[in-house]
């Protein structure tokens, strides 16, 4: 069945072809239109050639290579395909776990089979980590994969088709200050999960009730032993939001990516599920505290630390913990006091640690995945990170912004919008920053570029470092180690692959699009056939002063739109804080762009950024993570917790000696199997780390550095004078309607894409707009109207 489809495609291809014999006898000539395939092989195979001639033997060598290309290209969308259905049945069965979980079937089930299963060698620790724990992993593990198959890239029409069947789930739905932009997609979401956590408290609440019993050690009203149920049930409403609350921050492991969210846009669902946990577990201790108060044994509940089941005191420390990381977390806190809330954050550790205790260990297995890939992720990130690098070049324009040129590797390829986190250990040695990278690995292979707009203390000091340095003669200049995580990017570019683009920026959030127009203007240069990108682009830039135009001058090359290009680009500048005119874009980046240079200095071998290891490597060292937890986890129960089998034989022996007398029962403190999964986790942890290492190491050891074809390719600037087809206007903000309203006017397209990155509060008008000129969804109007497809850049973490 495979075969006719191809046979069919090649007769297509050589009928569009319109080859025709010419006078010169075994030669074929393409007048009009070459396969892509092979289009990409003639230009490679023969750059030489007389144009758009070559001999038969040679066509049909091409014709063969993209036969073959074609067949392992259907091999790839299988494979794909494949892996989604997989990821489907492994998502939905890890989700009928959580709703089957509350009910009495499933507890009886589960009962039984954690008894068969303490007869075995693995014992319900092995069982418990399988079902509750592993389901996420091999989750992770398997999009890792997909994302590689993915990454690898369809045609511009799968994209666009792909496209159009998911951008009316995906455009905003809802935007308002409190709660931001929302899609359908997470509306609906929102709803199963809140639904979820109804139907949870239901069925546990509702079993407790009907099975009321007093407990021993408080005498309880009927009205404060269901109050105190209530409570209870409360703390199970907070273990499920913190399941799901690691997962949103992962970023070389995020799950999250594999429907096409970006870890710092998910980075919010991170917040709404920590603010639902704290106000589940405060309600869960508050009222606990509130009923040992009323029944006057609060002071010796308080501070127990039980033998067997719940630690109260543990429980306690937690949610103290909690209160703590969520309080400096808030908006007023993170924006104003980022350093105490950095290191607060850290406490996250002792947090999980004190919940362990309390809940025990078989609750902690439902919530483990996320830790367990958080974890790992973290592990990965430090071995990234080494070795350090340095700073080739600095750049300070008058604006306050300094813009940083890096090493990189020639094979570390990054898509637009990807960031960085850096850490600069003569500033902080412990905190870590993000920037918007603003190269593309397309035009520069050895080096990349962020700007850093001075706002904060970190920032401040790091402008201050390197402008103490202008004065400094060659020979003095120090060089400033610097530590890099990521890129982390998207991975694909098929957010870019429109017909039209509209772009809207605001201040610093200039700089995703920064990278976006230079592998623009990058791909299509190659002329690869294989990428489509949009004809028109549009750049919306609001900034407070003029002199905050000159972070364009990496792009200012670009702003000429020579009659060669095969796009064309407007940029259109509003200076709010300033009212004066005269002057053109041109003259005003050319003024703004009058930058002081610093290069440092370079002693001895640098590294280059290297990035994250490949997705296969990643998922590989997730599987050996998971594979030697299991182990050790399996080895120290047995070793450390007496299983049943022994307790078994031990009670026949004794029943031999005496019949009368009853075998023992004792039971080791409940705490033990918690530090297990701990000390399982560590040395899972210690062992993944010594493999990634010796990667990391074979990995950085291939490299030569160059230092000095990296600097002199870094410093320098392309010039040329931009076109005056630009405007520029004072005084005031854009009228955003007016801007869509002669975007769309002009283009005439029906495939636009919107991109935003600025203020929040820019964000939501151009989302508003966008719901309400996007017409491709509206029934009733079969007309070819335009669709705009909205994407928020969050640069700022």
């Amino acid at each position: 069945m495979g075969s006719k489809p191809r046979a069919a495609t090649m007769e297509l291809a050589r009928e569009k072809a319109n080859c025709s014999r010419t006078s010169r006898e075994g030669f074929i000539e393409l007048n009009a239109w070459v396969p892509n395939q092979g289009q990409r092989f003639l230009s490679n195979a023969f750059p030489c050639s007389e144009p758009h001639m070559v001999s038969l033997e040679d066509y049909d060598k091409i014709e063969e290579e993209a036969n073959g290309s074609g067949v392992l290209e259907m091999g790839k969308a299988g494979a794909v395909l494949a892996l989604k259905v997989v990821m489907i049945l492994i998502f939905t069965a890890w989700m009928s776990l959580w709703f089957l979980k509350p009910t009495n079937l499933w507890t009886r089930r589960w009962k039984a089979a954690e008894r068969s299963a303490r007869n075995t060698s693995f014992g319900y620790h092995g069982l418990d980590f399988a079902v509750y724990t592993f389901p996420v992993i091999a989750l992770a593990m398997v999009g890792l994969v997909y994302l590689n198959l993915q990454s690898w890239g369809q045609t511009s029409r799968y994209y666009k088709q792909t496209r159009s069947s998911t951008a009316a789930l995906s455009n905003p739905i809802v935007t308002s200050n409190l709660i931001g932009i929302l899609s359908s997609v997470e509306i609906l979401s929102v709803f199963l999960f809140i639904l979820f956590l109804a139907w949870t408290f239901y069925s546990r609440i509702s079993h407790d009730f009907t099975k009321l019993a007093p407990v021993e050690s408080l005498k309880l009203d009927l009205w404060q032993l269901k109050y105190l149920k209530v409570a209870t049930r409360f703390g199970l409403l907070a273990e499920a939001c913190l399941a799901l609350l690691l997962l949103p921050i992962l970023r070389e492991l995020a799950v999250f990516r594999i429907i096409g969210i970006q870890f710092e846009a998910s980075v919010r669902y991170h917040i709404w599920l920590g603010t639902a946990m704290i106000c589940f577990a405060t309600f869960h201790g508050a009222s606990t505290l509130f009923i040992w108060g009323v029944s006057h044994y609060i002071q010796d509940e308080i501070v127990k630390w039980q033998r067997t089941g719940r630690i109260y005191l543990a429980g306690e420390i937690a949610l103290v913990v909690g209160l703590v990381m969520w309080i400096t977390s808030l908006p007023q806190i993170r924006r104003k006091r980022f350093e105490i809330f950095y290191y607060v954050h850290h406490m996250y550790i002792l947090f999980l640690v004190f919940f362990l205790l309390h809940a025990g260990d078989r609750h902690f297995y439902m919530i483990f995945p996320g830790v367990f890939l958080f974890g790992v992720e973290k592990l990965l990130r430090i071995l990234q990170s080494r070795p350090q690098t340095c700073i080739l070049t600095a750049r300070l324009y008058p604006c306050k912004v300094v813009e940083l040129i890096l090493p990189k590797d020639t094979g570390l390829k990054y898509t637009p919008t990807s960031i960085i986190f850096m850490k600069i250990p003569s500033i902080s040695r412990f905190q870590w920053h993000s920037f918007s990278i603003t190269s593309s690995s397309a035009v520069d292979s050895h080096s990349m570029s962020v700007l850093v707009k001075c706002g904060g203390w970190w920032t401040s000091s790091l402008y201050d470092n390197i402008q103490a340095q202008l004065d400094l003669d060659a020979d003095k200049l120090k060089s400033i180690p610097v530590a890099i995580e990521g890129p982390y990017g998207p991975s694909s570019m098929n957010f870019l692959r429109y017909d039209s683009l509209l772009l809207v920026a605001g201040g610093i959030g200039i700089t995703p699009f920064l990278s976006i127009l230079q592998e623009i203007v990058a791909t299509q240069g190659k002329g690869n056939s294989r990428y489509r990108f949009p004809s028109r682009i549009q750049l919306i830039y609001v900034v407070k002063r003029s002199q905050d135009i000159g972070t364009l001058k990496p792009v200012s090359s670009l702003l000429q739109n020579h009659p060669s290009q095969k796009w064309h680009l407007k940029l259109k500048v509003f200076v709010t804080q300033e009212k004066q005119g005269g002057a053109s874009v041109g003259e005003l980046i050319n003024e703004a762009s009058q930058v002081q240079t610093v290069h440092f200095g370079i002693k001895g071998p640098i590294y280059s950024i290297h990035g994250p290891g490949s997705l296969y490597q990643t998922a590989a060292l997730v599987a050996i993570a998971s594979i030697v937890f299991f182990v050790f986890l399996i080895s120290f129960n047995h070793i450390f917790v007496p299983s049943e089998i022994s307790r078994s034989s031990l009670h026949s022996s004794k029943l031999i000696v005496s019949s009368k007398m009853k075998a023992p029962k004792e039971k080791g403190p409940s705490w033990v199997a918690d530090i297990l999964i701990i000390a399982s986790f560590i040395m899972s942890l210690a062992c993944t780390g010594l493999v990634a290492i010796i990667l990391r190491w074979r990995r950085v050891k291939k490299e030569t550095p160059q230092d000095e074809k990296i600097q002199q390719r870094s410093s320098t600037e392309t010039k040329g004078a931009v076109e005056e087809d630009h405007e520029i206007q004072f005084g005031g903000r854009p009228n955003l309607e007016d801007v869509f309203s002669a975007f769309l006017n002009e283009t005439g397209t029906s495939d636009i894409g919107v991109l935003v990155s600025g203020p929040e509060s820019m964000k939501e008008a151009v989302a508003s707009l966008c719901q309400q000129k996007s017409k491709c969804f509206k029934l009733g109007n079969k007309k070819k109207k335009a669709c705009l497809s909205f994407h928020a850049l969050t640069f700022t973490l």
